[in-house]
């Protein structure tokens, strides 16, 4: 990771961690803040994220967490039996995590790291787990590497990256940002774009921003024995006043090949 991104990373989630904005009505760090936080993640934001990403399925293996920001996800591995650590860049999301595990009764171990280096040795976990958090990192190979390295024979690796052939992809970055507002003709590519309008804060906090379409996805983690896909985040509102009017059905489909998030299930 560069020295400039990895800067522009740690300002970001720094001083905007990652789901924050929807507890801002509570105290960082108090029950009704994270009761809140969660409740819009599980309920609103992502229903389909505990039985996708499986937080009930990894009692007494070893889980690691890379990029685990405020623990939210971190606590339901926790709460269904699983030995969890939690790596992030930053030291403000890694005291948020500890204190967020600790006052729900669960218990972890934690470090400051980069996932393009991560502190451990081979073969070290059972899972390692990762939503929306490689995509920021300029390596991402080499992320996955690591991943790859630090899982255990048969071990499963469990990521989230940003679907370049997602509706949210082509309607926003490139129809609205790219074409309408004529980022594209001031030279802005793509992954400026998302940062500029995807992923940033208040602040003027702008991290790096990627996303890989299924087959770049695939080919990423070409290393490990077997590879699955899942496509999931679409909601009916992006699709303005029809969304309304199209069928269950039809909705399913179009969110498991058009959703925001491809989710990536390697064995190695």
């Amino acid at each position: 990771m560069s020295r400039d991104d990895k800067e522009r990373a740690r300002e970001q989630w720094s001083c905007d961690p990652a789901g924050a904005v929807y507890g801002s009505q509570h105290e960082v760090g108090t029950r009704e803040f994270f009761d809140e936080v969660e409740r819009h993640r599980y309920q609103e934001y992502a229903p389909w994220m505990p039985e996708v990403m499986g937080f009930d399925q990894f009692a007494g293996r070893r889980l690691l967490e890379v990029g685990c920001g405020m623990g939210t996800d971190l606590l339901q591995f926790a709460r269904g039996g699983a030995q969890v650590v939690g790596i992030d860049l930053t030291p403000r999301s890694l005291e948020i995590s500890r204190r967020h595990l600790s006052l729900y009764g669960e218990t972890g171990d934690f470090a400051n790291a980069d996932c393009e280096r991560l502190p451990f040795a081979d073969e070290s976990f059972d899972v390692v787990y990762s939503n929306g958090v490689l995509h920021h990192t300029p390596d991402t190979a080499g992320a996955v590497r690591e991943i790859h390295r630090v899982l255990k024979p048969r071990g499963l690796a469990r990521v989230m990256l940003y679907q370049r052939g997602s509706w949210a992809y082509l309607s926003q970055v490139i129809l609205r940002y790219g074409i309408l507002r004529a980022e594209f003709l001031r030279g802005n590519p793509p992954a400026e774009i998302m940062s500029k309008y995807v992923e940033f804060n208040a602040g003027g906090g702008r991290p790096l921003v990627k996303a890989y379409s299924r087959r770049q996805a695939r080919r990423l983690f070409s290393m490990f024995r077997e590879v699955r896909l899942s496509v999931e985040q679409l909601t009916r509102g992006e699709f303005w006043f029809v969304g309304r009017l199209l069928p269950e059905s039809l909705f399913r489909r179009l969110r498991r090949r058009a959703g925001w998030n491809v989710i990536i299930s390697a064995r190695k």
